[in-house]
């Protein structure tokens, strides 16, 4: 059988960012401002008083320091606590398929490869910004190429379950290369006005190129030795936002329509999960952990990825083997690992293994044995 590689990837990173201390500075004043207005009813015991944050309390609850936003006046303003993205008109294109093309142009340029080399696109995402047409086509039709194209979401493991589909599709022979990419607005559905969880996701654009060996315009490839996915369901992760809201007499409060979260048993459910997933994948290969040179994690949070880290290598994380990019990125939901691949592969040597794994909301985990050849 043809090998399938990962050709080249791609990042487009928002012009703005966030600090953890201008984010609590915003967030504290809305506090004040609310226990201000409701200390009547929170002295008459009808209404619970706000609890201000912390940048300390930020980053040791999820190592984040700081975040990139496509906007962030709005994000730090007191009164309106989420980004403003002013509607674009039909013919101007969607902004997710602005941010796609620019990673897709990266990731085409490192692959060496045009727009008539590629037969597919798949965009997969935690959130779309409309349900059709598919962004994926928008992109398509925006780099002129040929073939077909569609959407997919898994939430925070939409990037490694497109790329099982890519892998699935060469092999098939429906197509010799396809671009992935993801594009993750994630501070449209982060509730800024929730101390546990405004914090923590940022905004970002990943896309690789997955193709056949054959084809490759690049000597230096990672080759896909095998991918396994996984779900389990759980709404401890949770955004009810969807085309039904309005048919609903009781549409419920917006904070059900945003990302909502039960962090304490996520961590306790989600690294066993996780850990089994890449285990028994490396077994399947007839691998050990200690055959990895490189793990690139979900980029949720980094006690998380901590004890994995220890359940998998028996080791604490060190950026040699296991990077994280969460201290400047944050959350970026299924970019996560991929920007960390990105940004961490060029010193592996070759037949060097590593790890792409994403784990998330669903409960999902998709998981992704390379190796790193020269044709």
């Amino acid at each position: 059988m043809a090998r399938i590689v990962i050709s080249g990837t791609g990042v487009f990173t928002p012009p703005f960012s966030i600090t953890n201390e201008e984010l609590v500075l915003s967030f504290n004043t809305f506090v004040r401002n609310f226990n201000n207005e409701n200390q009547d009813e929170i002295g008459a015991g009808t209404c619970q008083p706000l609890t201000e944050s912390s940048a300390e309390f930020i980053e040791r609850a999820s190592g984040i320091k700081s975040r990139f936003v496509m906007d962030r006046d709005g994000v730090l303003d007191p009164k309106i606590m989420c980004p403003q993205l002013p509607k674009r008109s039909i013919q101007d294109g969607s902004l997710q398929c602005e941010i796609s093309v620019a990673a897709a142009k990266e990731a085409m340029d490192r692959a060496g490869k045009k727009p008539e080399d590629i037969d597919a696109v798949i965009v997969s995402c935690s959130n779309m910004e409309r349900p059709y047409p598919a962004i994926a086509v928008e992109v398509q039709e925006a780099l002129g190429i040929a073939g077909f194209a569609f959407d997919m979401n898994i939430a925070c493991s939409s990037a490694t379950f497109a790329i099982q589909t890519a892998v699935d599709s060469i092999f098939r022979g429906n197509a010799r290369a396809i671009l992935m990419v993801n594009p993750e607005i994630c501070s449209g559905h982060l509730n800024f006005r929730d101390r546990d969880s405004h914090f923590i996701f940022g905004d970002v654009c990943t896309a690789v190129i997955i193709e056949q060996e054959e084809h490759c315009s690049k000597r230096d490839v990672f080759e896909i030795i095998g991918t396994k996915l996984a779900t389990k369901y759980s709404t401890n992760i949770y955004n009810g936002f969807g085309f039904l809201n309005r048919t609903a007499p009781d549409q419920g409060s917006e904070k059900e329509r945003l990302f909502v979260q039960e962090g304490r048993k996520v961590f306790k459910e989600v690294v066993p999960f996780a850990t089994e997933i890449i285990l028994s994948h490396l077994a399947r290969h007839n691998l050990a952990p200690s055959d990895l040179k490189r793990v690139w994690l979900h980029q949720a949070n980094l006690n998380m990825n901590q004890l994995i880290c220890k359940k998998l290598l028996g080791t604490e994380i060190t950026t040699d083997v296991t990077p994280t990019i969460l201290d400047t990125y944050a959350n970026t939901a299924s970019a996560g690992s991929i920007i960390c691949f990105h940004k961490n592969h060029d010193d592996l040597k070759e037949h060097d293994l590593g790890v792409i794994c994403s784990f998330g909301a669903g409960y999902s985990v998709g998981n992704i044995i390379v190796r790193r050849i020269v044709l």
